[in-house]
């Protein structure tokens, strides 16, 4: 049935020679890897007026000069990111960047950061999503957290069944958000100039406010450059597209940059000429959508693209997290089970663990958008930072054409960068301290699995000849302990199969009946059956069948050690002719391998009788 359920929800496997037809033209990596970045233009300027309306209505004039930093921050990012896709192609972005110029350390942090930064991704993306839906339909409002929880598991079912279907699932409503959003700048702009709408700002853009300061203007702009989360996407996603890999991704990277600064830009400016407020029921992208449109049907249309849109956006991290996951665990940081490609030719295991921690997330954080922001600024904003000063070195030591501006545009990136990352620190500690928790657990569990990993390798490696020759050890003979429940005809084919591989075969019985007639009754029986094999029956006054099974394989093993012999304990099972009817059986022998298998003189194997109904 599983194997059923799972070829309808995820499709038929796809051979590994179909992997070339999985890459991305720029036209589906636009929908595919942008949706984040383009989406987030539903809550940036929402975040601006959010902090400035605690001084006063006119301090919403600010907003415009706050997006302008923003945006020079914006160009400054795309053109360094730019240079990373051509400088490493190999995908990885700020982690592969900060790993090769500051060293495995910050590469680390760069890395770890951007993990959690992907969980955030999908949170913030559902969460926004649930809040444009419930904008337009109220009634839903005590369910968004439901809501937000099956957006994630949808999408995470549909990046399972492949990079090309899910990026043609989203292009429609990648493309109908641009559409919706240009038509609603070009048309406010139109609405403004014909005098349609009506100037309501409560202060002109020049104008002094009372109690302005540089704290709350910085304090703004930290939470502005939310809006420009999910840039570096494409940069980590450079091997998912298509040949020329570099300048396909290149090219995608300016696109979206371009169309993102026109949306922020433009609804930035709407925001501040009707003299928006924020308002905890009704986000100001909704506000801004009615002022343009009415509450007709053309608005409810924007509603519906904005919802998709940050629905899909949580697609940009499942796009990117699986290939920085496979860079971390190709370097021995994250376990090896993230280089394995599933069916579909996705690294379904990242795709997985992203969801169950985006899920964990909402949750956590009650699906409230406004409280992740920082949280998710600060984990862009730190690799953004490592990233960019670390192309700075890169120029410096490989030099090339233009390389004293390449390296310019880097600094200013990564100057602007580290400012946001300190303003949050300082400004927003009550929501960002997470991450100083956070980190240094994520950085100790890369080095744990590193070490590990390191240790394997050492002594799994392969000596020297003379030297392997001179340290292999030859047994004198084997010793087999079959651990039997019963005499069944299971028991019957291990012995049989014990006393193929074996000099020395010992049947152990472990019984916890209170009847001493019962266990003289299966020792009986098994003695009449097996009359050459020594039968050991061990009582076990507290129902434990693991501890004496483990004391009385000590104590042979090590006998047979002295002699020399290596020691092989048997485990019988039968398996079920279906699946599910191994839940309807106890797990005795899973117990006994998992308890066994701590000890290093034995070896322990397992006997499959196949049941065939």
């Amino acid at each position: 049935m599983w194997h059923y359920l799972k070829r309808v929800l995820i499709g038929k496997p796809l051979k590994t020679a179909d992997e070339g037809g999985q890459a991305l033209t720029k036209f589906k990596a636009l929908a595919l890897l942008s949706s984040d970045a383009l989406s987030s233009v539903a809550y940036g300027t929402e975040q601006i007026t959010t902090v400035l309306i605690t001084l006063s209505m006119a301090a919403l004039m600010y907003q415009v000069w706050v997006a302008a930093l923003v945006l020079v921050l914006l160009a400054a990012i795309t053109l360094s990111y730019q240079q990373i896709i051509h400088a490493y192609p190999s995908g990885g972005g700020a982690y592969v960047v900060a790993s090769t110029n500051w060293g495995q350390g910050a590469g680390l942090v760069a890395g770890g950061s951007l993990l959690v930064d992907y969980m955030l991704t999908v949170a913030v993306s559902t969460t926004s999503a649930t809040e444009a839906i419930t904008s337009a339909i109220p009634a839903l409002y005590s369910h968004q957290v439901l809501i937000s929880c099956l957006i994630v598991v949808g999408i995470m079912l549909l990046n399972l069944r492949g990079i090309r279907e899910s990026a043609s699932f989203l292009t429609l409503p990648v493309y109908l958000f641009i559409i919706m959003i240009i038509f609603m700048i070009v048309y406010g702009l139109y609405n403004i100039l014909t005098g349609n709408i009506e100037y309501h700002a409560a202060a002109q853009i020049n104008q002094q406010v009372q109690g302005m300061t540089l704290v709350l203007f910085f304090r703004a702009f930290s939470s502005g450059s939310s809006s420009l989360t999910g840039v570096e996407a494409i940069s980590n996603a450079v091997p998912n597209f298509k040949k020329p890999k570099s300048h396909n991704a290149s090219a995608t990277l300016a696109i979206m940059a371009t169309i993102l600064a026109v949306f922020f830009g433009g609804i930035t400016y709407l925001s501040y000429y009707m003299g928006i407020v924020p308002s905890s029921h009704e986000t100001v992208l909704s506000q801004i959508g009615e002022g343009v449109f009415g509450h007709g049907a053309i608005y409810y249309l924007l509603q519906l693209s904005t919802a998709m849109i940050l629905a899909v956006a949580a697609n940009t991290g499942f796009s990117a997290f699986p290939i920085l996951a496979y860079n971390l665990a190709k370097d021995k940081f994250l376990p090896h089970a993230y280089l394995d490609k599933g069916d579909r030719l996705g690294y379904s295991n990242g795709i997985i663990s992203l969801a169950i921690g985006a899920i964990a997330l909402i949750i956590l954080f009650g699906g409230k958008t406004s409280s992740l922001i920082p949280l998710y600024a600060v984990g862009v904003f730190v690799p953004f930072t490592l990233s960019q000063s670390g192309m700075i070195i890169h120029w410096r030591r490989n030099k090339g054409r233009n390389w004293l501006l390449k390296a310019t545009i880097n600094f200013v990136g990564a100057f602007i960068s580290l400012a946001l990352v300190v303003f949050l620190f300082l400004l927003r500690f009550e929501n960002v301290w997470p991450y100083l928790i956070v980190m240094p657990i994520i950085l100790r569990m890369f080095y744990k699995i590193h070490g590990h990993y390191i240790r394997v390798a050492e002594q799994l490696r392969v000596e020297e000849e003379a030297h392997k020759i001179a340290n292999t050890h030859h047994f004198d003979g084997s010793t087999v302990i079959v651990l039997v429940s019963g005499v069944t005809r299971v028991t019957s084919k291990a012995i049989s199969y014990a006393q193929s591989i074996g000099d020395y075969v010992i049947a152990m019985h472990v019984s916890f009946d209170s009847n001493p007639e019962k266990e003289k009754e299966t020792s009986e029986e098994f003695k009449k059956e097996f009359p050459d094999v020594r039968f050991v029956d061990i009582h076990s006054s507290y129902r434990s069948i693991a501890q004496p099974t483990l004391r009385f394989c000590d104590v042979i093993a090590k006998r047979a050690e002295d002699r020399n012999y290596s020691t092989t304990v048997l485990v019988p099972q039968f398996v079920p002719k279906h699946r599910w009817e191994q839940i309807l059986h106890n797990q005795t022998g899973l117990r006994l391998r998992a308890t066994l298998n701590s000890r290093q003189n034995m070896i322990i194997a397992t006997y499959n009788y196949h049941l065939k109904e």
